[in-house]
């Protein structure tokens, strides 16, 4: 009860009421709110092939219609541009494909930043976690530094010079905390973009050497799945929404490889010892009901290397559990 009303003292937007009530959320009475669809089909974060088509195996499992059942108003925008690895030229191997990054995440941006201010609540489907460079960075150019809960097993916290594979879809959380560099600087984004007082890592199970380094001097609150199974999914949600709370915005980026591989085999960077598939639901349950968040992302589905299309489909029920989504 305690992680209850202190979640609740920092978010006073939130109620005791059941989410159907909280119009805020497209509930049936009321207007309707607007889910903007923003699709990164990216891969040149990451070293292997295939998640440039999680956007088109999250809509081919129904992202639209489901979202729809819930009562909003869904608008897709298709995909950003961008470009492939087959035809684009690698300048620097401490930081692969990084001007190409953040051309598309410079569209992301854009994209993110007028729907936010328009109201609606922008839902990046990807793509690597590289894309969450433009989410966040868009989110900061509207509304100023705000807070993310962001649910991986990676940290993502590498910079070029700590990263031993070079790949950026391990560095966009230190790059919107500014601890990157001058070259994830853009016209598009400030940085740091994101408050590292109101950063909270959920599901954590494999970090690089620097990033143990980095994660301590930056001060961010991380949750690793060893903590987790001490004190229990419910209290680490609770803990993780008292600390993003505040001014700017409140954002939730899911990597699916947080799950355990049974669970979501379509990633590229699986680890063993995951979230279950109920633990992931009530931590999104938990993040509808507090009211907090404004903006989405969901990264690395890989339909290459799935099952079935199963991580999509799952990677829709996790969204609709975010946004309200209940038993009865």
């Amino acid at each position: 009860m305690l992680y209850q009303l202190s979640y609740l003292a920092a978010a006073p937007q939130c109620t005791r009421a059941p989410f159907e009530e909280r119009l805020a959320f497209g509930a049936v009475e009321g207007p309707r709110r607007e889910i903007a669809i923003i699709g990164a089909a990216l891969d040149l974060g990451q070293g292997r092939r295939g998640v440039d088509m999680g956007p088109s195996a999250m809509r081919y499992a129904g992202l639209e219609e489901r979202l729809e059942e819930l009562g909003f108003v869904v608008r897709d925008h298709g995909n950003v541009e961008a470009a492939v690895p087959e035809a684009t030229a690698l300048r620097d191997e401490r930081a692969r494909f990084l001007p190409e990054i953040k051309e598309t995440c410079e569209r992301i941006a854009a994209r993110v930043s007028e729907e936010s201010r328009s109201g609606a609540i922008p839902l990046v489907v990807g793509g690597d976690h590289s894309v969450a460079l433009g989410t966040l960075g868009g989110l900061a150019a509207a509304h100023g530094p705000g807070g993310v809960l962001w649910i991986d097993a990676h940290a993502d916290i590498n910079t070029p010079e700590t990263s031993p594979s070079g790949n950026v879809h391990g560095m966009p959380l230190a790059a919107a905390l500014g601890l990157a560099g001058a070259a994830f600087e853009s016209d598009a984004w400030p940085l740091p973009a994101v408050d590292p007082r109101r950063v909270a890592l959920l599901g954590i199970r494999e970090l690089d050497d620097g990033e143990r380094r980095v994660l301590r001097e930056a001060g961010v609150r991380a949750f690793t799945m060893s903590e987790i199974d001490r004190i229990g999914v419910e209290r680490a949600v609770r803990e993780s929404l008292d600390r993003i709370a505040g001014p700017g915005f409140v954002h939730v980026s899911l990597d699916m490889d947080a799950l355990d591989p049974e669970v979501a085999p379509g990633v590229g960077t699986p680890v063993q010892g995951g979230l279950t598939y109920r633990e992931a639901h009530l931590a999104l349950e938990l993040v509808a009901e507090s009211g907090l968040a404004g903006s989405f992302e969901v990264v690395e589905v890989n339909p290459i290397l799935d099952r079935e299309n199963t991580t999509a489909l799952t990677a829709v029920e996790l969204v609709a559990s975010a946004l309200g989504a209940t038993i009865i």
